[in-house]
């Protein structure tokens, strides 16, 4: 049985080994470069999956409970969200998951679901990710581009609020979402009350650098020569092979393990719509979709021209980030800097001890505080 985790896109067959890596690591280049997804899906599965839009004014009162499980037109294609909260009156949030193709739907409600009377939870899966990518099978024949998918993101807000009668949402973004977060907060302030960042990545060459850095570090601390010899035997990034950072994340995952508490596992188990085996191989597929398109095959992905610092340091509205201290992959040095320099109406940083990049309850509770004792006031 697979173990997914929606924030860092890995598959874990239970040794420790991401699948998309073992997939990287026996194909050759050549073979990469004709990759292309399987769209072999059970017809009961497409038939969950087709395309039906809601009408409009979910919110008809303040009493209202929301569940609701639907494709909406955004982008130009039918693009899947899951919208959940016990009363219309509270604040919504709308989650970015991270990946970018892993889509955080199936696990939402076991690491989310108690929030749901205090706000109102938007899960979406991006182009590419989860049930929208298998309701768009062609998508894997174009590239993902982050200018876009931040367009899908503020066409998906403005939805939001039109919908559910919100003149802003609060956004939350982990990982890969955390980059498309900050595009879309500086894009549009206007639609949002705050931004919340776990896991920020910053830029490629900082947050690349730190975990290469500061992994051989630790591995050599620990006198674990093996590892140490794997990772400089891929040089110090950039990277022009996309299994390398594949490589080194598998090696953070390890170290990170050592020093973090793990999340229950009952959160990694698949709500029921999502646990068929087609749809957890469609789940796969488009993890390994994105995966080559955020590293790029020639390490020319989307994650190559991230660099936050760029899009400017002044912000409209509160930013709030919250870092695990033992996350390999958003090292908390490069993050703590990127906060530092920020300015906003408010902002905050957290440092979650015995936390990596994956999350668990610590990360949770902090989230949860930030949103209920900063954000939910200036909310409501």
């Amino acid at each position: 049985m697979k173990k997914y985790f929606p924030f860092t896109g890995y598959f874990d067959a239970g040794n420790g080994f991401a699948s998309i890596i073992s997939k990287l690591a026996t194909l050759s280049l050549a073979s990469l470069l004709f990759w292309q997804p399987l769209y072999g899906i059970a017809q009961s599965d497409t038939a969950q999956m087709s395309p039906k839009m809601e009408s409009a004014g979910s919110c008809t009162s303040a009493n209202i409970k929301l569940d609701e499980k639907k494709f909406v037109l955004i982008g130009g294609i039918q693009q899947w969200i899951t919208v959940s909260g016990t009363s219309c009156d509270n604040p919504l949030i709308l989650f970015l998951h991270g990946g970018p193709g892993n889509s955080l739907s199936p696990y939402a409600d076991a690491i989310y679901g108690p929030w749901q009377s205090e706000f109102t939870l938007v899960q979406w899966d991006q182009r590419g990710a989860g049930k929208t990518f298998a309701a768009n099978p062609a998508t894997a024949e174009s590239a993902l581009t982050l200018e876009r998918m931040a367009r899908d993101g503020i066409e998906l807000t403005e939805y939001l609020t039109r919908q559910f009668g919100k003149r802003e949402v609060i956004l939350m973004g982990g990982s890969w979402g955390s980059i498309l977060g900050i595009y879309m907060v500086k894009s549009r302030p206007d639609l949002f009350y705050a931004y919340v960042g776990t896991g920020q990545i910053v830029s490629y060459r900082e947050n690349q650098n730190a975990s290469y850095t500061k992994l051989i570090a630790l591995a050599r601390a620990a006198g674990d020569q093996k590892t140490v010899s794997t990772i400089e035997a891929l040089g110090p990034p950039p990277w022009t092979n996309p299994r390398n950072s594949g490589i080194l994340r598998r090696a953070t995952r390890i170290y990170e393990a050592k020093t973090s508490a793990a999340a229950p596992k009952a959160w990694w188990v698949p709500a029921p719509e999502y646990a068929t085996a087609q749809m957890q191989d469609f789940f796969e597929q488009a993890d390994d979709y994105s995966y080559l398109q955020f590293v790029g095959l020639k390490g020319d992905g989307i994650f190559s021209r991230i660099d936050l610092p760029k899009l400017g340091m002044r912000f409209d509205i509160p930013v709030y980030i919250i870092e695990g201290s033992e996350d390999l992959v958003a090292v908390p040095d490069v993050a703590k800097r990127y906060f530092d320099g920020l300015v906003a109406p408010d902002k905050e940083y957290v440092a979650v001890p015995q936390t990596g990049h994956d999350p668990n309850l610590a990360m949770i509770d902090a989230q949860h505080k930030i949103l209920s004792e900063k954000i939910r006031p200036m909310a409501k």
